[in-house]
């Protein structure tokens, strides 16, 4: 497989995953407004760097788990509830948007890499979600367990996170009508998004169960 179609899935879905308003892209976009673009920076690649490891640790263990069938069957049915029970709460809490507040304290300017590393450390679920995401592309033939695959995809998750992050960073400060219309709608944007990749699993696990 060429490593350039694994390098853009990783780089979209990490985008579409980290684009809603969260910790740490608004801490991010926080340390911009308070200590500058630099220390911003600094955090993001800091916070880019545990990405990394924990893409590539997900990745291990979903092609160690990958031979059993059974496994990835059970892996694709929780992820079809997951994604189904995401979608619907998007979309019910849509209805309700709230402005995020930039009450993030911030006590310190030294070390902004390292509290990027801390914060995106504490958030364990991409490890999950990158074993659901890299099971049910590779059972789409769209993923394969070797390693010019798996580091073309590690590379696109970091590079998508950053470029997020970097995007919170330049843009929330200067563009807040920008900011509002994510904040608003991002919800709609990614239950859609989580909408179909229900459908698509459901449709996979029904041509699965047939065949």
């Amino acid at each position: 497989m060429d490593f350039s179609l694994p390098l853009i899935l990783g780089f979209a879905i990490a985008a579409i995953g980290v684009l809603p308003p969260g910790l740490i892209n608004m801490t991010a976009a926080k340390v911009s407004i308070v200590d500058g673009r630099n220390e911003a920076i600094s955090f993001a690649i800091g916070a880019t760097v545990i990405v990394l490891f924990q893409t590539y640790i997900a990745i291990q263990f979903a092609k160690f788990i990958y031979s059993r069938q059974d496994i990835i069957t059970l892996l694709q049915e929780i992820g079809l509830f997951l994604f189904l029970a995401i979608t619907l709460f998007l979309f019910w809490t849509a209805s309700k948007p709230k402005k995020i507040k930039q009450e993030i304290k911030l006590h310190s300017k030294s070390n902004r890499f390292f509290l990027g590393m801390l914060l995106s450390g504490l958030n364990l679920f991409p490890i999950p979600f990158y074993v659901f995401v890299s099971v049910t592309l590779s059972s789409f033939g769209l993923f394969y367990f070797n390693s010019l695959t798996v580091y073309s995809f590690v590379s696109g998750v970091g590079m998508g996170s950053f470029t997020v992050f970097y995007w919170y960073i330049l843009y929330f400060k200067n563009h807040q009508s920008k900011s509002d219309y994510l904040i608003k709608n991002g919800n709609y944007i990614i239950g859609s998004i989580t909408g179909i990749i229900s459908l698509i699993t459901f449709f996979k696990l029904i041509t699965t169960n047939w065949t």
